[in-house]
């Protein structure tokens, strides 16, 4: 059974690097045909999908976060992780990372993990 689970900071000042990172266990993230994604919830706010690492090593982002968003791995821990540069307060976030396959994007979760950035 798959189980992810985010780590990091929870508190980043603005202009400053979020980095986050994703554990996994009971899977090979360079399994085909996973994905794995970034998501996130700001509060009061839906989902909204950040960017993805496939099991191929190839990156997809959001067109909104591109600029600002990197994505990599390291299969020898078997993590994935994120950067999301030049964060502002609207990056306040619960952040999720997750498992996809085929058409679906997010089909198992980690628990999340709330990041403020503030002063």
């Amino acid at each position: 059974q798959v189980q992810l689970q985010e780590s990091g900071p929870g508190l980043v000042k603005p202009s400053q690097t979020l980095s986050l990172t994703c554990t996994v266990s009971g899977e090979s993230i360079t399994t085909s045909y996973y994905t794995w994604s970034w998501i996130r919830q700001p509060p009061g706010k839906g989902l909204e999908w950040t960017g993805v690492i496939a099991y191929d090593g190839s990156t997809y982002y959001s067109p909104s976060l591109k600029s600002r968003t990197s994505i990599s791995r390291d299969t020898s821990k078997n993590q994935f992780s994120l950067q999301l540069s030049s964060v502002t307060p609207e990056d306040t976030a619960v952040y999720y990372c997750a498992r996809g396959a085929g058409t679906v994007v997010a089909g198992t979760w980690g628990q999340g993990t709330q990041v403020t950035v503030s002063s």
